[in-house]
Order: C-alpha cells, then structure tokens, then sequence
C-alpha cells in the first residue's frame, strides 16, 4: 500500500526548495513513512538542481549513513542498560558482544521510545546550491576514541573494493561492524564517477555532535572542500 504524505509536509517541501532553504529532518528508527519523506525530498531536490540521474546514489548512502547513526545511538542505549561505561575498554568489548549477538534491524522500532528517552536522534539535512549537493546525518553525540579508531580502519579497509560483490564474497554475512555502511557509500560513490573522498565523518567533542557527510558536485568534480583522511575529529 502506497503512504501518502500529508499536504502539510508536501508544501513545506516545496516551498522550503523554491527558497533555496535547507531542509532538515529528525527520525529516531527511519520507518516507512521516513523512507518515503526522505525520497520526497530527495527526488524534489534532485529534480529542480536537475540531476534525478544521482537518486540512486543519495538515496542509498542517505540510508545507510541513517542505519549508521541509528545503531550508534542503541549502541550507546544498550550501554546504559548493561550498566556498562563505553568509555572503558573492557567493558566496551563486552558491550560490543552482546551489541552485535542481539540487534538487527527488525528489532530497530523495539528503541524508536527508548532513544526520545535518551534524547538521543538522528537529523538528516540537505544543503543544495547549483554547483554541489550536500547530505549529512548527524548524531547528537560524539564519536568515543576507540569508535574514532575504528571508523578510520574502515576508512582505510573499504578502499580495497571496487565493488560490493567482493565485498560480500569475502565477509559473506558476517557483514556487521565490517564497515559495510562506509564501504557502500565510498564504492556508489566511486561508481557514479566520483571521487570517494567526497564522503568523510566529522566528530566534535565541543559541538556534542558526529556528522557524516556526502557532498556532491552538480557541475564539475571538485576535491577542493574533501578533506584526505576522511575522519575529522574536533
């Protein structure tokens, strides 16, 4: 059954774009309604910069990156009800244990309450001009040392694939903490012609925030704004 989005957001949409406003949106566990506003504004966004040959592309990374900063922030809930300080390195291996032994993502909307409890929340921003094309999601919280580590690791280990048929041919589905959200977005990147230094991860301790970042040039392919090591940290 198609979801029909209301009036309201429809307008606010479209009235936000003919502005050239930024539009941002806030999901906890991106359900179906969420999948379809995203679409909404993506396609919108897409069409009036007319570049609809890149939905593919954003909308894929879009999800991802949101299945990212969703698992981090029940990482961080499961943390706190295992009484468990993700700081300590001991208790985050054991954390991480029962982390990726009992969450997929059908058991996602089980947190959607428990993280507008945490305060914790996923924003999806899109920032379009007609040279580039930004998306970011971001967490409301920093990225932890041991987590800064990692995501250079696969940073580093998803520069191996060109494709993700290699990918999966070596992790089979053991893909869970592999890096498969970063190693996706850098190969639909490097596929559609661009640079995978394009999509980097910026994490700031005094901002409280972590913020992944595609951006994408609408013109000419330009690594002028890219940053070379792909994880900033603040």
């Amino acid at each position: 059954m198609e979801i029909q989005l209301s009036p309201r957001f429809l307008n606010a949409v479209d009235r936000a774009i003919a502005q050239n406003k930024k539009i941002s949106m806030i999901t906890y566990v991106l359900g179906d309604l969420g999948e379809t506003k995203l679409k909404y504004i993506l396609s919108s966004i897409l069409k009036k910069v007319n570049r609809e040959d890149l939905m593919e592309l954003m909308y894929t990374a879009a999800k991802e990156l949101i299945v990212n900063s969703t698992k981090a922030a029940i990482k961080r809930i499961i943390f706190d009800e295992l009484n468990l300080n993700i700081n300590n390195a001991q208790d985050y291996e054991a954390g991480m244990i029962h982390f990726k032994s009992n969450l997929n993502e059908r058991k996602f909307p089980s947190y959607k309450e428990k993280m507008k409890e945490a305060g914790h929340y996923v924003k999806i921003r899109c920032i379009y001009q007609p040279e580039q094309l930004t998306l970011e999601i971001r967490n409301n919280f920093p990225l932890i040392p041991i987590e800064a580590e990692r995501i250079k690791e696969k940073f580093l280990h998803a520069k191996k694939y060109d494709n993700l048929f290699e990918f999966f041919m070596e992790h089979g589905d053991n893909t869970e903490g592999a890096g498969m959200g970063i190693t996706m977005v850098e190969i639909l990147l490097s596929q559609s012609g661009f640079d995978r230094r394009l999509f980097s991860i910026f994490s700031s301790d005094r901002s409280k925030e972590t913020v992944a970042k595609v951006e994408v040039p609408l013109e000419s392919i330009s690594l002028a704004k890219t940053n070379p090591e792909q994880l900033l940290l603040d």
